[in-house]
């Protein structure tokens, strides 16, 4: 298990320009960035390769669902852009995450996702057209399908995080998104996060990589709300 997570900064932003803006102000501080469904449907490829061009690393979080055979060919092309993480959803069931590991090779890790950040127990039950006993419950079982069938870890809550990694200790690496630290939270607008976290309570449940967007990007000075969240993940 990693000593502490790994810090992925969602470039949640509408295009190319306000991407390299944010990772000029970010500069060395950050090395690892997610390009999400907003951005890379504006830009393509073309954003992943860039951010390649500056030593950046890459998470590619389009959270794919769709046939097995779509979602591998799907896959094989992230590996073709030689993107370190990818997601997609575990309602797609076993034989697509299966196809989607295999597309994506050694080197891009398939992350699972498991029960979005912005549901809560209604809403998740409502989605899924039964009544869940826990939403702990429900990430525990898609993150035994994604071990199952060879994923390189799962996306959870932070509140689910720590029964993940005592369910499955390192044969699945938990990503953590909805961090939030009491600086930055005034920022945010309409926040649509239900099951969010601190950096250090990710931490300390075991994540083994947290997406850091609008606790960074929202604030005032993104670098110095960096660092405030790099220092709590130590």
């Amino acid at each position: 298990m990693s000593p502490r997570p790994q810090p992925i900064i969602a470039l949640d932003v509408p295009s190319l320009a306000d991407a390299r803006a944010l990772i000029a102000t970010l500069g060395a501080r950050a090395d690892f960035y997610k390009v999400g469904l907003q951005l890379f449907s504006a830009e393509g490829p073309r954003v992943v390769e860039w951010l390649h061009s500056e030593g950046k690393r890459v998470f590619l979080d389009l959270k794919l669902h769709d046939i097995p055979s779509t979602v591998r060919k799907a896959a094989a092309s992230a590996k073709r852009l030689n993107v370190a993480l990818l997601t997609i959803h575990g309602l797609g069931g076993e034989a697509m995450v299966r196809a989607a590991v295999e597309g994506a090779g050694e080197h891009t890790g398939v992350l699972v996702v498991t029960v979005l950040t912005s549901m809560d127990l209604t809403t998740a039950s409502a989605a899924l057209g039964r009544p869940l006993a826990s939403l702990r419950d429900e990430v525990l079982r898609l993150a035994a399908l994604a071990a199952g069938a060879g994923a390189h870890g799962v996306v959870c809550a932070g509140a689910e995080c720590a029964a993940v990694r005592a369910a499955h200790g390192t044969r699945l690496e938990p990503l953590v998104p909805g961090i939030r630290t009491a600086a930055t939270a005034a920022a945010i607008a309409d926040d649509d996060q239900s099951r969010v976290v601190t950096p250090e309570a990710a931490s300390k449940a075991g994540a083994a990589y947290v997406v850091v967007g609008r606790a960074v990007t929202a604030a005032p000075d993104p670098l110095a709300a960096l660092e405030g969240v790099l220092t709590r993940l130590s």
